[in-house]
């Protein structure tokens, strides 16, 4: 089983308009409502793969109880979620149906009260036990400790699960120096915690503060993966273009789903862009254009060497 930790759950609404004006009104052609959140949107790529899934993290009032019946809907996944007292968090995204671009919205999420992360925690001990792996993503909401991923990477360190991050700013911070197995920012994420815009120097500063393995995602410039075992640039053969919503989670899923699998780091970065292209393409955060991305398994370009680190 592979466990997600999505502190700050969401439920993402996407709107479709036919060309995004500021200061205008628009007509919203079709509006999609799906459980969201970037461990959420990368336990249902992991579970389209074929993968068994359980989620883990927050949830709360009427937004809460939608996600989670959506949730239970889902083949291969397992609904963990601790209840909270406070509202589960919308996310707004609006795409211009001219140029596929997407104007983010997001909410900030509930206040979670002290009682409610001791739960978590218990929770999250007891998931660790038969999990093969974890991935712990997204911003924190309110009222967790800022520090929280570094504790949980630890707790999955002690039980002997490998642990992936996704976050960012003092999250992301502390959370390296607890020295989990895999870091995944993106570019902009990357510069913030090194300080460095030169990816391939960023990238090996990242793991000099703890990681074991850093993959950075560049967008359309595709991976760049600095490991013990090599370094490596994985590349799609050109700009998709689409919704990039949810396509840094469909790295991660690609990344966790090699893994597990045991595949090599070439092969697990070149179904980690693929999916991350094929994500571009499809119409909301969570889902991949099956067809674009087995296609695009086949284009990735993955260079570099097995070197030792």
């Amino acid at each position: 089983m592979i466990l997600t930790v999505t502190l700050n759950t969401a439920l993402d609404i996407t709107y479709r308009v036919r060309s995004l004006r500021p200061q205008t009104s628009h007509r919203v052609s079709d509006v999609v409502e799906r459980p969201g959140g970037k461990g959420v949107n990368v336990a249902r790529v992991l579970a389209a793969l074929g993968h068994d899934v359980t989620i883990t993290g927050f949830a709360g009032g009427a937004t809460g109880e939608t996600l989670r019946e959506q949730l239970a809907r889902t083949p291969r996944l397992t609904d963990a979620l601790v209840p909270v007292a406070g509202p589960t968090r919308r996310t707004i995204a609006v795409v211009d149906a001219l140029s596929g671009d997407a104007t983010q919205l997001n909410e900030p999420g509930p206040q979670v009260r002290p009682d409610e992360w001791a739960a978590f925690q218990d929770t999250y001990g007891e998931l660790l036990c038969s999990a093969s792996t974890v991935a712990l993503c997204g911003s924190l909401p309110p009222g967790v400790p800022v520090g929280a991923y570094a504790s949980l990477i630890r707790t999955a360190r002690a039980a002997g699960v490998p642990v992936l991050l996704d976050t960012s700013g003092e999250p992301l911070r502390r959370g390296v120096a607890a020295r989990p197995d895999i870091v995944k920012p993106n570019a902009a994420e990357l510069a913030e915690l090194t300080g460095s815009h030169e990816p391939s120097r960023a990238t090996q500063d990242a793991r000099r503060r703890g990681a074991h393995a850093v993959v950075a995602s560049l967008g359309p410039d595709g991976l760049l993966a600095v490991t013990p075992e090599g370094r490596w640039r994985a590349t799609p053969p050109s700009r998709v273009p689409g919704n990039p919503t949810g396509a840094g989670d469909s790295v991660v899923a690609g990344l966790l789903s090699g893994l597990v699998e045991h595949l090599p780091w070439p092969a697990r970065l070149a179904r980690a862009a693929a999916l991350s292209a094929a994500t571009v393409q499809a119409p909301v955060a969570g889902e991949f254009d099956r067809v674009a991305y087995e296609t695009l398994l086949r284009q990735i370009s993955v260079t570099g060497k097995d070197v030792a680190a």
